[in-house]
Order: C-alpha cells, then structure tokens, then sequence
C-alpha cells in the first residue's frame, strides 16, 4: 500500500506486503482501493450478469450449494439465495476475534475479491473498504470454520455487516450493525448472484489468525533472543558457542544468523571479561550453548511460515472462479482448502512451543545454584525465608508444558461435513486460533525468564553487562524493582510478558533484528 493524498493507504491487489499486513496489525489506518482494479472487477461483475441473463444453470449464480448444486433456482429468488445464504451460515460461536485480526481478514477479502476473478459488483467491495474506513469491526466469533470450503462461518459473519445485520464493534463497543451503518452513513447493500458465495468462500480467516500468529511469533523470537542473552552474562556462561565458524560448518541459515545476533547481544560484556580466566567450567549446558541451533530453527520455520502466508493474503480462494475474456469458463475448483495456512500455522506452533520451551529451562538454571555461576538459590538474598523465584519457575514450567499439548499438528485432523461432499479439511482455523493462547504462554515464560535474568545480573554488580542488554536491563527496572525480599509477584510478571508482547526488549536494538522481517 502507498499513501495517498488523503492519508490513506492504497490496496494494490495480489500485492499486498508484510509490511503492510503487519502495520494494519498494529494499528487502523484508512485504505484506498487502487483505481487500476475496477475495470477487472466490473468485467467480472459484468460476466456474472450475462449467465444469469443467459440462464444456464451455473454453481453458485443461480443453483443451491454444496449438495444442493443441481437444484436450480429462479431469477426472482437469486437476491434471496444470497441474503439466505448468509444468515444461515452465520453460525459461529465462542469468542470474538480481536479487532486487528478482523483487520487483516477484511483487507485480505477485500484484496481477494478485487483481483477480478470472483464476479462481484464495486459496490460490495467499496462497502466493505468504507465499514474497514470507518472503524465498523464486524462481530466475528472464533470458532465454526474447518478450514475449507471457505472459512464460512466467520466470513458469513463479517458479511452481515455489510448488510446491516448482526453486530459490529465500534471503538470496542458492540452495537447492532443497522444502527452503526446508519451513524456512518453507509448504505446496507442488497447482494446480487454469486455475491454471498464469494463473499464466504476464501480462506481469510484462517489467514488472519495465523498472520496474528506470525507476528506475535516474531516478537517472541526477539525477547527469547534477548532474554536467552541475558541469561548467558547472568549465568556467566561462555560465547564461545557463537563463533562464526562453528555455524558456517553446519550451513543452517537460521543458525547462523541467530548465531550473528548473538554475538552482537553480548559484546562487550564486562560480566563476560570477568570470568574469561579462572573458569573451570568445560562446556555450558545446551539450553545457553544451543541458542543459535534451536532459535535459528525456529527462525526458519518462522520465514517459510511468512512466505507462505504473504501469498496465501494476497491469493483468490473462493469458489467457483470467473475467467473472463474472450472465452468465459466459471471454474470449480477447491482453492478454499486451507492445507497450506494449516501447515504454516502447524509450524509456527512448533517455533512459539521451542521458544518457551528453552527459555523455560534457563528459568531452572539461574535458580539453582550449582548450575548457575554463583548466583544465590533461587535468585534472592536470604532463601528460606525468601521462596524468590522458585514459584515463578513453576509457572513456567506449566505454560510450556502445556504448550507441548497445543503444539500438536491440527492439520492431521479431518472429520466430514456436508453430507461427506466435503469430506477432507484442514482445520486451519483452529490451527491457527491456538497460536493466540501459545504465544500468551510463551511471552510469559519468557517474561519471567526477563525478571530472573535480569535479578541475575544485579548480583553481579558493580560489572556490566553489553550496552545492549544493560538498555533491556534499565527498560525493566523502570517497571519492575530488583526483588530484595518476597512481594506479590505476579504484577511484576504481568508488566514483563507486556514488554515481551509489546516488542520492547527488542526496540532499543531493532536494527539486528531487521534483516528478519521481509
């Protein structure tokens, strides 16, 4: 998206950039639609029309759905069909998903249908960009999509918007659609053949969620890099581990560049100095001396995640497909299944699980005092009387372990809808919703990992630790005091996960972090 002279930011179909995605993420900004893209949109519109005025029967224009396909329906009733469509396909329930996630899954849709292929008039497409422009977030549960067919429960959902049903969300404020449509001055629109169909057929649910996903995993790899570096001055362990050459041998990309910023965390370090001569420690345990293999694994798999939803953002996958031009052919396909946002959800789990998980286990070094380079039990002056970080690790432990279960593949799984005329799905939605609930687990642990790190290195005082890690260390005793004696804990948790979510810990050194997000 560029800016226009409004201030908006112009939608280029099929060229939609993570950049882009991951500002919409971040915040609401008003988009434009590229005036390149009306005539193919209305030439596909214009297709749709000369069927229905033809009569010939046609899946999705003017026939019943899914088993219903052979079932021909009369002209008069085609607006009908549409609007019947939509009501009773919005069957959603549990929670509502997040307004930047509904973000992300309209600019997709809206993208998606713009391409041309969908047969779908401007109007409903500007009406969409108008309630996106105006801050309309429809009410969208979370839960009653497998991943294929289309994502059509929550896309029926967002779709009542735009007719005036249902509710939407207004500066977080549920409030019936009508009446928010009303207050903006937007017409509800009527849908006309085909229109209801495209409109909830498409994986952009599923992708929103994973690109939710995605982006909290990245957040996550930096704080667990920083923190992970942290822990190595606080531990007094060796960089040795990091050196180039060790990583150049092996060739993993991941690695070496996980390896690359590592080196950077802790240069400098005066802790580190301290203990270069006289330490007769041999080799640190893995969860510090295999930083670089586990996290540029999880890089890795974080990038081939990327690439694979950045074009399934900018993909069209509803069904049928309207291929205009001299010879028109409506193609029955099955773009809708959503196996490779499955996949590419699937891994990100394994990356935002092992990101905890490692963290997790240099919680268990810093508080135990034979592993832990002179650092006193539990990370506190006076254990006994002081419990410290003991319960702290405890939590740890229990949101990685429990993450162990949510990582499970949710693409393996498959059960048959629709009479077995959908009889193989990908259970992408799910896949990617539990990404939510895992990166909240991880940007705990990890944030406890901040808070023990960082009580570590104050044992070690008056020695500093890399300017880059002591600006870290600085950002969290603005919110957070050294634990001198026990105190209620979990507030100080709760502002450290904020931190990790937020991508604070990386902010004072994004420049090393920027060469991973394309």
């Amino acid at each position: 998206m560029n800016k226009t002279q409004n201030n908006a930011w112009t939608l280029k179909p099929g060229k939609i950039t993570l950049a882009e995605l991951r500002a919409a993420w971040n915040a609401h900004a008003p988009v434009a639609l590229a005036a390149e893209a009306y005539p193919v949109i209305e030439a596909s519109a214009a297709t749709v029309r000369a069927i229905v005025e033809k009569g010939a029967a046609a899946y999705g224009i003017n026939t019943g759905f899914g088993l219903l396909a052979k079932t021909r329906i009369p002209d008069d009733k085609l607006e009908q069909l549409q609007r019947n469509l939509i009501l009773s396909h919005s069957v959603g329930t549990g929670e509502l998903m997040s307004d930047h996630v509904v973000r992300l899954l309209m600019l997709m849709k809206i993208g998606s249908l713009a391409r041309g292929f969908s047969g779908i008039r401007p109007v409903v497409i500007d009406t969409l960009i108008a309630l996106y422009n105006a801050g309309i977030v429809p009410a969208i549960p979370a839960k009653g999509s497998v991943g294929a067919s289309g994502d059509l429960a929550p896309l029926s959902h967002m779709t009542l918007a735009i007719l005036g049903e249902g509710q939407v969300r207004v500066n977080g404020e549920l409030m019936q659609a009508a009446d928010a449509l009303k207050a903006a001055g937007i017409a509800p629109v009527v849908l006309a053949a085909k229109e209801g169909l495209a409109l909830i057929n498409g994986t952009q649910a599923s992708a929103a969620l994973a690109l939710h996903g995605l982006f909290m995993a990245e957040r996550l790899l930096e704080a667990g890099m920083v923190t992970g570096s942290l822990s190595l001055d606080a531990a007094k362990g060796s960089d040795s581990p990091f050196d180039a050459r060790v990583h150049e041998v092996r060739g993993q990309p991941g690695q070496i560049a996980a390896a690359a910023i590592y080196r950077q965390l802790v240069a400098n370090s005066a802790i580190r100095a301290s203990h270069l001569v006289g330490d007769e420690r041999v080799q640190d345990p893995y969860c510090l001396r295999c930083q670089p293999q586990v996290m540029g694994a999880c890089m890795d798999l974080i990038a081939n995640a990327s690439r694979t939803l950045l074009i399934e953002a900018n993909a069209v996958t509803d069904n049928p497909l309207i291929f205009s031009g001299d010879d028109v052919q409506i193609v029955s396909g099955g773009n809708f299944h959503a196996e490779p946002v499955a996949f590419a959800a699937d891994t990100l789990a394994l990356a935002i699980a092992e990101i905890g998980s490692i963290s997790e286990r240099r919680i268990s070094l810093l508080i135990d005092a034979t592993l832990s380079g002179g650092l006193p039990p539990f990370l506190v002056k006076d254990p006994g009387v002081n419990s410290g970080f003991m319960i702290a690790h405890v939590t740890a432990a229990a949101l990685a372990s429990e993450n162990k279960s949510l990582a499970h593949p949710a693409s393996v799984d498959t059960i048959p809808t629709s009479a077995n005329q959908e009889d193989h799905v990908s259970m992408a939605t799910f896949a990617a919703r539990r990404l939510d609930d895992m990166a909240h687990n991880t940007a705990v642990i990890v944030g406890i990992e901040l808070l023990a790190a960082a009580q570590g290195i104050d044992f070690h005082r008056p020695l500093q630790s890399s300017p880059q890690l002591e600006q870290v260390h600085a950002q969290l005793r603005q919110k957070v005091p050294f634990f001198d004696v026990d105190r209620l804990f979990a507030p100080d948790i709760e502002a450290a996960k904020q931190m990790v979510l937020k991508g604070e810990l990386s902010a004072g050194c994004k420049n090393l972090f920027t060469p991973l997000h394309p």
